[in-house]
């Protein structure tokens, strides 16, 4: 099978790409990573190649980085089916399997595993917040009045609510990609400003998640299959293996551990994903910088099994 990756980063979200990429790499991935971006190149992209309308860089052998500039009218997380669309029809048309990581997230397992996972369905993972949304939940039942008004029928009842971190799909369930750009683009007609990537109203607001809600009225319409992972997916609780997602902020690369520790949030398991993915092929930091991190992060850890202890 030939695979394709893609993402969108801006500002310092660029080492969680280099940590992405990493992760992908030392589990087996052989390809092309297609970053979207709106800001300067990283500054650990040495020597890119300018080509028509994107820059490539060469991270290690078998691995391509090809950095595509962006300037969307929306938030970044409104653009990702629009994105993950392009890429597939304008820059790897041949890939039979393509995959949209978020860029604060590392993978843990072999690259295979996610090739053999869409054979499957469409692959999602469940988020940590709302993740238990019955059928007849109000939020969802808005969602389905929303779905009829655009002439889309629901085709299977779910209570799981997904993290639109991540999605995988091969080619022939490419259509589902094209109803969630369809449902993103309607939230102007509804008065959403997608220019922000919350509303200030929260949850109560039926579109509140913007591209998460989406997808998620995408998992209810699609005719194509889907193939389903828990939180523990992404390590939002324990027991996963796929990948490790670094929600919120402080991400780990500007994260004080020991200040987490002592306020009892203690070190997640994406700040070591991160801090075991920084180095190779690509170099996030100095070796110094790398080390002195990574001696924090376990001082951390300790401080923060003493306070659970006492």
């Amino acid at each position: 099978m030939k695979s394709a990756v893609c993402t969108l980063f801006g500002g310092q979200l660029h080492y969680g790409l280099g940590a992405l990429a990493n992760s992908l790499y030392a589990h087996g991935f052989r390809g092309t990573i297609f970053a979207g971006f709106d800001e300067p190149l990283p500054p650990w992209a040495q020597n890119v190649e300018k080509h028509n309308g994107f820059f490539q860089f060469k991270a290690a052998d078998g691995l391509l980085i090809r950095f595509i500039h962006l300037e969307p009218d929306v938030h970044f997380s409104n653009y990702k089916p629009d994105f993950i669309l392009d890429v597939w029809e304008k820059h790897c048309p041949q890939a039979d399997a393509l995959f949209y990581f978020d860029p604060d997230i590392t993978i843990k397992c072999r690259w295979t595993f996610f090739e053999e996972w869409v054979g499957y369905g469409i692959a999602l993972i469940q988020d940590i917040t709302n993740s238990n949304m019955p059928d007849n939940h109000p939020i969802r039942c808005a969602w389905k009045h929303h779905a009829e008004t655009l002439g889309l029928t629901v085709k299977r009842p779910l209570s799981q609510y997904f993290n639109a971190g991540f999605i995988g799909l091969i080619r022939s369930y490419a259509s589902s990609l094209e109803l969630w750009k369809q449902l993103q683009h309607s939230l102007k007609d509804v008065g959403v400003d997608t220019s922000t990537m919350m509303p200030a109203d929260g949850r109560s607001n039926p579109f509140g998640g913007r591209d998460q809600d989406m997808m998620n009225i995408m998992a209810m319409v699609t005719e194509h299959p889907l193939s389903t992972i828990g939180p523990e997916g992404m390590d939002l609780i324990h027991g996963g293996f796929t990948m490790s997602h670094a929600l919120g902020k402080p991400k780990p690369w500007a994260k004080n551990f020991f200040k987490s520790a002592l306020k009892g949030s203690g070190v997640s398991m994406a700040d070591k994903s991160f801090w075991k993915h920084c180095e190779t092929p690509i170099k996030l930091f100095d070796r110094r910088h790398i080390s002195i991190r990574r001696f924090e992060l376990k001082a951390a850890s300790a401080v923060s099994r003493f306070i659970r202890r006492a």
